[in-house]
C-alpha cells in the first residue's frame, strides 16, 4: 500500500481578496453518490469530473485533451494502446499518483459492480510496465477507445483500501459514496446528500487554474419554481436547468442571463420486452410484440410535445442519437408518422383491438419537464386504447426500479459519452450481459447488433463503419427497440457577471467559472 499524507490546506496562489469568489449553483438532481464506478449518469459524472480525472479529459470545445496522461498513443498491430502518466500528480490527501491507480480503477470500474463496466468491454488487459506508463490492451484494433474512456476517473487504490471501498455500489453504500479522494481542481469538504454538497480548490493541482473560486457550494432544488426565485433573488448565481416555462420571463429580467444550448441527449420510451408477464401479472406481455411498439410510436404526437411542454426548444429524434453525432444515419432520419387510426389497426393485428392496461415509470426530477411529458404520453395512448398507470418519481429511486424490472415501458434519456452511435449501441442495443448492455433495461435483443458492435468498434475505414451504422439505425427503427422523442435542450440561468462554459453534454465545470466579487 501507499504511504498516505494528509494534504494542507492553503489559499489560491493567483487568488487575491479582490479577484476570488464564492460561487453558488443548484440543479433539481442532486448526484446519487460520490462513487466514479457507481453511477453512469450525467449528475454524478458531470459533477465529479470536478474531482476526479481520467487518462483523457474532454475540452470546452469537447475535442480529447490529455490529463492525468500526458501523451498515448496505438500500439502495434492494433494491440491497444499505450498512455504515458504525468509525474508528480498527488491524490488530494497527498498520496502519489501512479500506475498501481489506474491497474485498481480499471479493476473496479470494469467489475459487476460497477455501472461503467461497458466502458472496458473492448479491454482484454491491463499492464504497467513501469510506474508511469500504461498498456490497454484490447481485444481487437480499436480507433476510438481513447475517446470511450473520457469519463473514467482514476481512484487512489490506497485510500480506497483503507476505507473499505475496493468495489463500488450501485445502489447501496460504501466510504465512496459520501466521500471523495481524486486529483482533481477542486477536493470535496461537505457532502450532506439531499441538501449540499461544498467543494474547494486543489491548491496542490498540477495544472494552472483558470477560475478564481475560493468555494463552490452545490444546493439541489427539485422544485424548478423555488430555482429561478434563488437565482432572481441572488441566492443562487447559476441554475441548470432553467425550466422551459421560465426561459422567456428570464431573458427579460435584469441582473441575469439565460444561456441556450443543444444537449447531445435523445429522450426515448423503452420497453419491457424480455418478461413473459406484465408488471400486474395480468396477462402477456403486449409489448413482445413489435407491432405493439409500433403502435406506440405512430399514437405519441411528438410535435405536440415540442410545442405545447417543450414550448419551441427541443428538436424530434428518429435515433438514439441527435443529427451531428458521428455515425448518425441520414438514411433513417425520419420518425414513424403520428397516425393514430394506423396504430389502433395494428393493435388489433395483435390481438389487441381493445387495448389494454400496463405500468409506466418515469423521473420526475432528471429531464426537463419529464414527469410532464409522461403525461401527455399517458393521454395520448389513451386515445388508442392504451391505459398506463404512471408512476412518477424522484431519480433516486428510479433507477433501482429500472434495475429489479419493476416496469412496463419507461422514460429515458441518453447523452453518447463518446459522441459516436456505437456508443448507445454498447449500452442500450447489446443484449444485456455483464459488461454489455448495461443500460438496456427491457432485454432488447438483436444477434445482428451484437455481431456488428465489435465490427463497428474496430472498423477505421469511415465509409464501411458507416454502412454498419446505418444498417443498426435501420434494424433499431424496424424492431422499435425504443421511441425516440425529441433531443434535449440546455437552459442554463447565471447571474451578471459569472463567466462560464455550456457544453453539450450538459457537464458543469468549475474550472472555467470566473465570478466578479
Amino acid at each position: 500500500m501507499k504511504p498516505h499524507h494528509i494534504a494542507a490546506a492553503f489559499p489560491l496562489l493567483f487568488a487575491t481578496a479582490a479577484q476570488s469568489a464564492e460561487f453558488t449553483w443548484a440543479s433539481t438532481t442532486d448526484p446519487q453518490t460520490m462513487d466514479p464506478h457507481a453511477v453512469n449518469s450525467t449528475p454524478v459524472l458531470g459533477f465529479l469530473n470536478n474531482v476526479y480525472e481520467g487518462l483523457v479529459r474532454r475540452g470546452k470545445d469537447m475535442g480529447l485533451e490529455p490529463s492525468l496522461a500526458s501523451r498515448w498513443e496505438p500500439m502495434d498491430g492494433g494491440a491497444g494502446w499505450r498512455f504515458h502518466l504525468r509525474e508528480g500528480v498527488r491524490f488530494h490527501d497527498g498520496a502519489e499518483f501512479t500506475a498501481e491507480d489506474v491497474l485498481f480503477s480499471w479493476r473496479r470500474a470494469s467489475s459487476t459492480d460497477s455501472d461503467t463496466a461497458s466502458w472496458f468491454a473492448p479491454v482484454a488487459d491491463m499492464r504497467a510496465p513501469d510506474p508511469y506508463t500504461v498498456e490497454i490492451l484490447t481485444t481487437a484494433p480499436n480507433p476510438i477507445f481513447p475517446d470511450s474512456i473520457a469519463n473514467w476517473m482514476i481512484m487512489d487504490s490506497g485510500w480506497a483500501a483503507a476505507n473499505g471501498a475496493e468495489t463500488p455500489a450501485k445502489d447501496g453504500e460504501t466510504f465512496a459514496t459520501l466521500n471523495a479522494n481524486g486529483t482533481g481542481p477542486f477536493r470535496l469538504t461537505e457532502r450532506q446528500p439531499g441538501l449540499r454538497s461544498v467543494l474547494e480548490p486543489n491548491t496542490d493541482w498540477w495544472e494552472q487554474a483558470d477560475h478564481n473560486l475560493t468555494r463552490a457550494t452545490f444546493t439541489p432544488i427539485q422544485n424548478p419554481a423555488t430555482a429561478v426565485a434563488a437565482l432572481l433573488s441572488g441566492d443562487i448565481d447559476m441554475i441548470n436547468p432553467v425550466p422551459i416555462q421560465d426561459a422567456a420571463r428570464l431573458e427579460q429580467s435584469p441582473g441575469v442571463r439565460l444561456i441556450r444550448g443543444t444537449e447531445t441527449r435523445v429522450i426515448m420510451l423503452g420497453f419491457d420486452q424480455s418478461s413473459e408477464q406484465l408488471l400486474s401479472g395480468d396477462g402477456a406481455n403486449p409489448f413482445r410484440d413489435v407491432r405493439v411498439r409500433r403502435a406506440v410510436a405512430m399514437a405519441v404526437n411528438v410535435s405536440a410535445i415540442l410545442q405545447t411542454i417543450m414550448r419551441g426548444s427541443a428538436e424530434p429524434a428518429a435515433q438514439l442519437v441527435p443529427d451531428g453525432i458521428r455515425g448518425h444515419s441520414a438514411l433513417y432520419a425520419a420518425r414513424p408518422p403520428f397516425d393514430p387510426a394506423a396504430a389502433r389497426a395494428l393493435l388489433g393485428e395483435a390481438g389487441y383491438p381493445d387495448g389494454f392496461a400496463f405500468d409506466l415509470k418515469c423521473p420526475n426530477d432528471r429531464y426537463l419537464n419529464d414527469a410532464s411529458v409522461c403525461q401527455a404520453v399517458v393521454s395520448m395512448l389513451a386515445q388508442i386504447g392504451l391505459t398506463a398507470t404512471l408512476d412518477a418519481m424522484p431519480v433516486r429511486n428510479y433507477w433501482p426500479e429500472l434495475r429489479a424490472d419493476n416496469f412496463d415501458m419507461y422514460l429515458l434519456g441518453w447523452s453518447p459519452g463518446t459522441f459516436d452511435a456505437e456508443h448507445p449501441l454498447r449500452f442500450l442495443a447489446h443484449t444485456p450481459t455483464d459488461t454489455l448492455g448495461t443500460w438496456n433495461f427491457g432485454g432488447y435483443s438483436n444477434a445482428r447488433i451484437d455481431a456488428l458492435l465489435p465490427q463497428i468498434q474496430s472498423e477505421i475505414d469511415e465509409t464501411t463503419r458507416q454502412a454498419m451504422l446505418d444498417e443498426t439505425a435501420k434494424i433499431l427503427q424496424d424492431e422499435v427497440a425504443y421511441v425516440p422523442l425529441y433531443v434535449q435542450p440546455l437552459l442554463w440561468g447565471a447571474r451578471d457577471g459569472v463567466e462560464l462554459t455550456q457544453r453539450p453534454d450538459d457537464f458543469f465545470m468549475l474550472r472555467w467559472v470566473r465570478v466578479d466579487d
